[in-house]
């Protein structure tokens, strides 16, 4: 069975243990050396999981020349330690502060509200008018149809198809009358047949 890979956790713990253990500056490529000699930590991922460190303040870095050289000594992560406690301290302080600062406008706002017979009677006629208001909301969606304004709506629908048909069929009877005043003899219903008009065809205009 292959051994264990190191987890990036331990990756960041054996890499800061050679800090604290060498009390020593490094470049990267001394580092990337070490660690898989030292502690086990392949040389590749050296890089990554010494940035970490940096960005977590738990080994500093400066520049010198054109190199990047880095440390860190025990006492560094004590003193960061504090740091972030106090960070904390302070945090939850302010917390604390600010929810004093609501139980005492809650205890304000009951105080200027007491609770009167009047005051809970008010509130349960307002819980029962909500109530109702949302029923006839619901019946209200449920005769949606019957809507006045959708069947205004309708009405006006209506109109423009009509319109709309007397101006199709409006000039079908002119038509039918001017092809028998053109054709001695021809009935109208003969013309109408030998254009395809059925004897349920309904002249419109006029209703």
């Amino acid at each position: 069975m292959a051994p264990r890979g190191l987890s990036a956790e331990e990756k960041r713990v054996k890499l800061l243990e050679i800090f604290h253990e060498t009390k020593d500056f490094f470049q990267l490529k001394e580092l990337e050396k070490m660690g898989p000699k030292m502690k086990g930590i392949v040389s590749q991922s050296v890089k990554e999981v010494l940035q970490s460190l940096v960005d977590d303040g738990l080994v500093q870095m400066d520049k010198i020349g054109s190199s990047n050289f880095f440390w860190s000594f025990p006492s560094q992560r004590g003193a960061m330690m504090q740091t972030r406690l106090k960070t904390v301290k302070d945090t939850q302080a302010l917390h604390r502060s600010q929810l004093e600062e609501l139980r005492a406008a809650v205890d304000s706002e009951k105080a200027s509200r007491p609770d009167s017979d009047d005051r809970v009677q008010m509130l349960d006629q307002l819980a029962t008018l909500k109530k109702e208001h949302a029923q006839l909301e619901t019946e209200l969606a449920a005769y949606g149809e019957c809507d006045p304004a959708k069947v205004e709506e309708k009405k006006r629908a209506i109109v423009l198809a009509k319109e709309a048909a007397i101006r199709w069929t409006g000039t079908e009877p002119r038509f039918r009358s001017y092809r028998t005043s053109l054709t001695n003899g021809v009935e109208a219903a003969d013309i109408r047949a030998h254009l395809g008009v059925d004897a349920e065809y309904e002249d419109i205009d006029g209703y």
